[in-house]
């Protein structure tokens, strides 16, 4: 079965590219690529979602579980929470934590669950890395695949 395209802009409103940001830190994108979004084909547009989806589970997969899925779904439609569904559902736990206060957060009314290794973490701590360590993968591959470099 071949995946669908995933074409849907990854913006969340908050784009610090415009402020001079080569990275935004609202969606992850690179400059380039969020000027010239409008410009590019739909599988250019995949490609780009596919790295921040690939991203997002790496930081995420980590610290939670998605103990119900469905659960998960009608929780965060329920909340009005927007949420790209063609993006692997651990990926929602991002939109889930960029709209609601994670202070009186109740993830089993999501569906969630915390990995033991990190069951001693404070809900809004987990936030604050998941959002760091989804920065800095973003600006790894940046600094290593986009970034002019003076030794090229």
């Amino acid at each position: 079965m071949e995946d669908k395209l995933i074409k849907r802009t990854p913006c969340i409103g908050v784009c610090s590219t415009t402020y001079g940001d080569d990275i935004c830190r609202g969606c992850r994108r690179f400059r380039h690529e969020i000027t010239s979004w409008i410009n590019y084909s739909d599988s250019e547009k995949n490609i780009i979602n596919r790295r921040l989806e690939k991203f997002k589970v790496t930081v995420l997969q980590e610290k939670f579980l998605v103990a119900d899925i469905d659960k998960f779904k009608v929780a965060l439609n329920q909340s009005k929470i927007r949420f790209n569904q063609d993006l692997e559902p651990i990926c929602w736990v991002f939109d889930l934590f960029r709209s609601l206060n994670t202070e009186d957060l109740n993830l089993k009314d999501f569906g969630l669950e915390i990995q033991k290794e990190f069951a001693n973490t404070p809900l809004p701590q987990l936030k604050e890395d998941v959002n760091k360590e989804f920065y800095e993968l973003s600006l790894a591959h940046y600094q290593r695949y986009i970034q002019p470099s003076f030794f090229t």
